[in-house]
């Protein structure tokens, strides 16, 4: 019935610090960007792979509950060919990351980072 993830939502409360997060750190380009004047916010489309994310801005968002064990979405993961390559990568770009760990069920390599809002992503091999 499901043939695969048309995009992930993500609310972020500074414009600026997002964009440059999302777009300029970890690469994912802007397929369309709006903003919605009813709303007062931003909705930026960004390019994953096959997948979107929608990337709204919304001014005073309430924050996440707890980190990361809030009911709802606990957290994003990207597929990637080498964590360990790719934590290298992340914190040359000032992106400070958990230590590297294997997934107790898959065997592979894992670890996470946070958003400017503090949501956890994931990079998984």
């Amino acid at each position: 019935m499901f043939n695969l993830i048309h995009h992930i939502a993500i609310i972020g409360s500074d414009y600026k610090k997002s964009k440059h997060f999302y777009v300029d750190l970890l690469g994912f380009n802007v397929i369309r960007e709006n903003y919605r004047r009813e709303r007062d916010d931003y909705k930026i489309d960004l390019a994953c792979g096959e997948q979107e994310i929608e990337l709204f801005i919304i001014k005073n968002a309430p924050a996440r509950v707890n980190y990361p064990e809030a009911l709802g979405l606990r957290h994003l993961a990207f597929k990637v060919d080498n964590v360990e390559e790719v934590v290298k990568e992340l914190n040359a770009r000032g992106i400070a990351t958990e230590p590297v760990r294997i997934d107790d069920y898959t065997g592979k390599k894992t670890t996470f980072f946070q958003d400017p809002d503090g949501l956890p992503l994931e990079i998984h091999e």
